[in-house]
């Protein structure tokens, strides 16, 4: 085989990677703070259409870990990229909150309930069951149906919350129709990141706490892999999957000297 070529570019997961419930994980500050010295291009990614790139930058700084607006990108932006590729100044019916509707709004999607293009439905903390229902009615008469993400649960400090994949199993079942979910594992996100940093996926590493979403995303754009073990899956689930990560360490400390 082919030596690998050298890394250049690093894309990372946030929740489970950074910062575990708000709370930084130790080493992650200085993975940034080493990735932002030496010049590297770099991304940090999340499945979260909550919030906004600038809510998520204050915070993450609120946790001690300072990076530019530019190196977030979300699901929502993920998504917001192939409905402007797809069809550019369209609209939308959204269930979700401001992270995606910045994000529809800044590619110039209107924003209606009458006869939109498209149904989007990301991540809230608030499902509105008039909010659910209107987006079936509106799949049923034919709009056509993204989701920011496939995740069924979503953490809290209480426990899990019900997140975009639970919600989309619930309007899928009263449509009949399959949401196209834009966000990891789709590697359509991964490879809309690394044209955002000219990055090749060679030369890219992406680092990630889950098997499902985060390694498989990766490995499918051509990526490799690292599977830090400070969030969702353990090191004994590593062997159940079909596929391997590249690497498996122990958290995000241990790349500090590799970048």
């Amino acid at each position: 085989m082919a030596d690998p070529k050298p890394i250049e570019c690093w894309m990372t997961d946030m929740d489970g990677v950074l910062v575990h419930e708000g709370r930084l994980i130790p080493g992650a500050d200085v993975f940034i703070a080493r990735l932002r010295e030496t010049g590297r291009p770099f991304l940090v990614l999340t499945n979260n259409s909550i919030f906004t790139p600038r809510d998520l930058q204050f915070r993450l700084r609120t946790s001690g870990i300072d990076l530019p607006v530019e190196s977030i990108w979300t699901s929502a932006l993920a998504t917001a990229t192939f409905l402007d590729d797809q069809r550019p100044q369209g609209s939308a019916y959204v269930v979700g909150e401001a992270g995606l509707t910045t994000a529809l709004h800044e590619i110039g999607y209107v924003l209606t309930d009458n006869a939109p293009d498209y149904v989007v439905l990301g991540e809230t903390r608030t499902y509105s069951f008039e909010a659910v229902t209107t987006a079936i009615r509106l799949i049923r008469n034919g709009a056509r149906w993204v989701a920011t993400n496939p995740d069924p649960v979503g953490p809290s400090r209480d426990g899990v919350l019900p997140a975009t994949g639970a919600v989309a199993a619930l309007i899928s079942k009263a449509t009949g129709v399959e949401p196209y979910f834009i966000g990891k594992p789709n590697s359509l996100m991964m490879r809309a990141a690394l044209n955002r940093i000219e990055a090749h996926s060679e030369s890219t590493v992406m680092i990630g706490d889950r098997m499902d979403t985060d390694v498989i995303a990766g490995l499918e754009a051509g990526m490799r892999t690292v599977l830090v073990l400070t969030g969702i899956t353990q090191a004994e689930e590593v062997e159940r999957f079909p596929y391997r990560p590249n690497r498996v360490v122990a958290s995000i400390a241990d790349l500090v000297e590799e970048v």
